[in-house]
């Protein structure tokens, strides 16, 4: 069989030949194993199929797997129903519904120009740059002013509340778990 530059391909060239076949016949044999972990007895639990001395260990009951779900599900209900998080999804909301409004009007106001007034767009500004490539520019400007808004706004008004809230939630599915992770 030919490769793709024209060299003949030996058969069996990957890693797995022997050391005789690549022609170092100085160097000793080895023998080349791919271990697949997914084979591996104690993935299968086949431990004690292969003697590997120690039982596989037992898992807890599907009842009590079951009521610790339920339990953390009433932690993630009862803090989603909390003052604290509902304020930090109101200033959430407060500032993304207003710069998504705002953002979208932009671009659709700036497709809508493009699109029903060319003559408009075409005016040049300065040399042969016209209102178009300003207008474009522009929407390239807003998006990272609004990106770091957004960041800011995040820092200083939501972050450290957030914060608190999800190690208020660890806490408590800690609590329902009966103290280990």
């Amino acid at each position: 069989m030919q490769s793709s530059d024209d060299r003949a391909r030996e058969s069996g060239g990957g890693p797995e030949r022997s050391a005789e076949n690549r022609g170092d016949h100085g160097a000793p044999a080895r023998d080349v194993r791919h271990e697949d972990p997914w084979d591996a007895p104690s993935a299968l639990g086949r431990d004690e199929w292969y003697g590997a001395g120690s039982p596989a260990p037992t898992l807890p009951s599907a009842r009590r797997e079951r009521d610790a779900a339920a339990r953390a599900r009433e932690v993630y209900v009862e803090v989603q129903r909390s003052a604290a998080f509902q304020e930090v999804r109101g200033r959430y909301r407060r500032f993304v519904v207003p710069g998504v409004v705002l953002f979208l009007s932009w671009y659709v106001a700036y497709v809508v120009a493009a699109t029903t007034a060319p003559g408009l767009m075409a005016r040049p500004v300065v040399g042969a740059v016209n209102v178009a490539m300003v207008a474009v520019l522009a929407q390239f400007v807003t998006t990272f002013l609004l990106t770091w808004a957004y960041t800011r706004h995040a820092r200083l008004r939501r972050d450290r509340a957030a914060l608190e809230l999800r190690w208020d939630t660890q806490e408590l599915t800690r609590e329902t778990r009966g103290g280990a992770w």
